[in-house]
């Protein structure tokens, strides 16, 4: 959560600072401010309530200037959104920082402050964390050693950036948990949270392990390990254009996003597909050697990804032998892990810096309870991947409306990759596998052909923007693709919605059904289609009303009480992938209509890198 955006240049840099929070304001846009040091070696600052936007309404009336600053925006966790609580917090006059993460012992911390005479104007960590680092580089007379003293102290995860009136040319940065990126330029160097913030800029990027801290200047970059100790890290180039998180024709990320699938799979595809077989696609030390061991799996992760997962499992235990568990991160790392045997645990994010996720890759790293792990991720040097034995990188580029689309779409495709390569390893090659291959080659194809029917969903939106509750239904691998529709229309229209296997109906949710519940089914032509049928009868003799997204062959006729909206008929395998496309355009249609921000939900945000 939050976005952290710094220069160090020999030219102005606050349009530099605004443009990289807006290309940051996926992460939080509760609040935003910068800090800049002024001519005369001067610290001046300018906070707003609400999106970046309103930060550079109030810059165009409160102009300040200065070749040095730090810039933030907010999804607040401590206090509320507010001014008062907006970032970057000072301390006294000369110190500023910005802070992404928790600071989880920041009660204890602010008594002793407290008690130092320090005083509080704000109900953040942040402060806390700022009077601490002020109270250390006085007693250091350095904001590198008041750094380096001042995370001693810390718990929690965080990345933060601060910057001193009296060393008018530095800004100092840490990193524990929270991402936090160096931009390295010529004769200027930026830091961020992500390197989309710093494209306009630099290509090259230096990206800090947990512990470090740095000290960046104009011409020289200094980095220092948890243990205090002087280390390189290495300059990477980015590969990303920066066109590519452009708008282009659309009206809105989530829609760019939506229509960038097919592209988005060939791209994870590419170069992974033979006549028959899945060639090498994961990266790593002897990844089909270790494939070959596998007697286990465990799949976390969180969101959108979890739902990912779950698929995969249906998949998974379908096609092969070998059992798989799949936990929400935030669930599996407080509870005790039975022994298991061989097991390979697998991680899916789409940012590859979810907190929940990565803190239970390091519970299991540490108890050695695993034979390897390896991580499904979009983002090639993201905490994940550097943390993972081996890595299925998707290739859906960068991602910027907050609701998940093309990551979800092209972490099945990469589970399907896996779970090719997990047969070839363990069993070679077989009609399985073959068909796998196969049906993958031809998935971008249908995912086109159901994206025509955008036209056709926009009109079936408009019978939603009066409702206040849907439930959607599924079966078998649909189950999870239903739980996804529902989790769309929730994030970006604001509906209450809710997902169930189709035969829990009668468990509970029938109690929920009338002409003002509406009822969304995924029906694909699979050996469950006829139980399926028989729960939409259960529905319609409650008088409720069903849309159901259904294969050409299904067999459904519409009704009074049933809208059908009909799909090609695609493969068993791929079905969960293609039946995903549809509820993604009807909640953004829905969305559209009631009037909601698509791309930034209220209190949401894109990078969740707090617990």
């Amino acid at each position: 959560m939050c976005g952290i955006v710094g220069a160090v240049a020999q030219r102005p840099v606050s349009e530099i600072l605004l443009e990289g929070l807006r290309r940051l304001e996926y992460r939080g846009y509760d609040s935003a401010g910068v800090a800049l040091i002024t001519q005369g070696s001067k610290l001046k600052r300018v906070r707003s309530l609400g999106k970046v936007a309103a930060l550079t309404e109030k810059l165009a009336y409160e102009p300040i200037e200065g070749k040095v600053g730090i810039a933030h925006t907010r999804w607040a966790t401590h206090g509320k959104p507010a001014e008062y609580n907006a970032h970057p917090h000072f301390s006294g006059e000369d110190l500023a920082l910005v802070h992404n993460g928790i600071i989880e012992n920041y009660v204890e911390l602010r008594e002793r402050l407290g008690e130092l005479g320090y005083t509080f104007s704000s109900e953040t960590d942040t402060e806390v964390a700022t009077h601490l680092l002020d109270y250390h580089v006085k007693k250091s007379a350095s904001l590198l050693k008041g750094m380096l003293s001042a995370r001693q102290e810390f718990t929690g995860a965080y990345a933060l950036a601060a910057v001193c009136a009296d060393e008018p040319n530095t800004v100092v940065i840490a990193r524990q948990g929270s991402p936090l990126i160096i931009g390295v330029g010529i004769g200027e160097n930026f830091i961020g949270s992500d390197v989309q913030a710093m494209l306009p800029v630099t290509n090259r990027f230096i990206y800090l392990e947990n512990g470090d801290v740095a000290r960046v200047t104009l011409h020289k970059i200094e980095i220092f390990d948890a243990a205090g100790k002087a280390v390189e890290r290495p300059i990477r180039e980015s590969k990303l254009g920066d066109s590519s998180i452009d708008l282009g024709e659309y009206r809105h990320y989530m829609l760019k996003e939506i229509f960038e699938q097919p592209k988005a799979i060939t791209a994870t595809l590419e170069g992974r597909l033979a006549q028959h077989q899945v060639l090498s696609c994961l990266s790593g030390l002897n990844p089909m050697a270790v494939l070959a061991q596998v007697e286990e799996i465990q799949i976390i992760a969180c969101g959108t990804s979890y739902h990912a997962g779950l698929i995969g499992r249906h998949w998974i235990e379908t096609y092969t032998d070998i059992p798989c568990h799949v936990e929400v991160a935030s669930e599996y790392r407080y509870r005790r892990q039975p022994k298991r045997k061989n097991l390979l645990l697998i991680t899916i994010s789409q940012s590859g810096e979810t907190a929940d996720t990565l803190a239970a890759l390091e519970k299991v790293k540490q108890s050695q309870a695993c034979l390897a792990s390896l991580t499904i991720c979009n983002v090639m040097e993201s905490s994940l991947t550097r943390e993972s034995d081996l890595s299925l990188m998707t290739m859906a580029g960068p991602e910027i409306g907050v609701a998940s689309t093309k990551a979800f779409t092209t972490q099945l495709v990469a589970l399907q990759l896996l779970l090719a390569a997990l047969i070839q390893a363990q069993q070679g090659e077989t009609p399985v596998s073959r068909q796998l291959v196969a049906d993958l080659a031809q998935l971008p194809q249908l995912v086109q052909q159901v994206l025509a029917l955008n036209p056709v969903i926009e009109t079936l939106a408009e019978r939603f923007v009066e409702k206040h509750h849907a439930l959607f239904l599924g079966r078998g691998e649909q189950y999870p693709v239903a739980l996804e529709g529902a989790l769309k229309l929730k994030e970006i229209s604001y509906i209450h919605a809710e997902a169930y296997p189709a035969g829990e109906l009668k468990h509970g949710p029938l109690a929920l059904v009338d002409s003002e519940m509406p009822i969304i089914a995924v029906a694909p032509n699979t050996a469950l289609l006829e139980k399926l049928k028989s729960n939409l009868e259960e529905v319609r003799a409650r008088g409720g009303e069903l849309y159901v997204f259904a294969c050409k062959t299904a067999n459904l006729v519409p009704n009074e009480q049933m809208h059908v909206l009909e799909l090609p008929p695609v493969p068993d395998l791929l079905a969960p992938i293609v039946y995903t496309i549809p509820l993604q355009l009807l909640a953004y249609h829905v969305a559209i209509l009631k009037g909601t921000d698509v791309d930034k939900p209220r209190n949401l945000a894109k990078s969740v890198t707090v617990e």
